[in-house]
């Protein structure tokens, strides 16, 4: 039970690497946040961990909006009295070509991707402040290591901009004992690996392990480093990714 009475909130948890990482602290022992714009399915998770013994309730936001992801942070403060982890997970990853790209869905992009890690993230750690003890986990993505694969160019930007910010938060928030840390996965069996069979098969020949990765293998790297196992790691970017990129 490595999150035992941890309070966790995980954004974009109602399908993918986001569900599989909200199931997963439930088994390990949270109470959490299962956050979502699909309040509907977000309430279909929530109901699937508290069924299987946990501690799970579904909360609407739009985390591209600041206000709505500072609300959030003080909604589950209201309902479960303190916070301690939170899983920047909600991202998309429109296939558009290069030459197709909109000033619109570039704002899309960065709003929803980065703007929503930074300002969700100074609202959690805030509220984490007091406590001395708390646990950030970013998603990255091998795009942002090596730059985004099949018409993802702006995608890939969005997610190295996380792992710089990760470092920064890192430094700002150590004093307090609130660790942030990154995870950067590489092909996952979700919807965002929407491409081509021709593509897709590239990409699973590209690393050694030659399949994709299950989103509960990426959930558990995120329980990890939520956890107080993870006690000397901050500003670190775990690359979870089949062997595709060695660092």
């Amino acid at each position: 039970m490595l999150l035992q009475d941890r309070v966790a909130i995980v954004t974009g948890a109602a399908r993918g690497i986001g569900e599989a990482t909200a199931r997963r602290m439930g088994q390990e022992g949270a109470c959490v946040a299962v956050v979502d714009i699909d309040l509907d399915v977000a309430q279909g998770v929530a109901t699937f961990i508290r069924e299987s013994g946990g501690q799970a309730d579904a909360f609407r936001c739009d985390v591209a909006k600041p206000a709505d992801g500072e609300q959030l942070v003080k909604d589950v403060i209201a309902k479960y009295g303190r916070l301690d982890v939170l899983v920047n997970n909600a991202a998309i990853c429109p296939r558009i070509p290069m030459e197709e790209m909109t000033e619109e869905w570039f704002d899309r992009l960065i709003n929803i991707n980065v703007k929503s890690v930074f300002f969700l993230s100074r609202a959690a750690a805030e509220a984490m402040k007091p406590q001395q003890w708390g646990r950030i986990v970013n998603l990255s993505s091998t795009g942002g290591r090596i730059g985004g694969v099949f018409n993802a160019t702006v995608y890939g930007g969005t997610k190295a901009a996380i792992l710089a910010m990760t470092k920064s938060f890192a430094r700002h928030y150590a004093p307090w004992n609130i660790l942030v840390n990154a995870v950067a996965p590489g092909a996952v069996n979700t919807r965002l690996m929407q491409m081509p069979e021709d593509k897709l098969k590239v990409q699973i020949e590209a690393g050694p392990l030659k399949r994709l990765a299950d989103a509960g293998e990426i959930a558990a790297v995120i329980t990890f480093l939520a956890s107080q196992e993870a006690s000397w790691m901050t500003g670190s970017t775990v690359d979870v990714n089949g062997g595709t990129l060695m660092l």
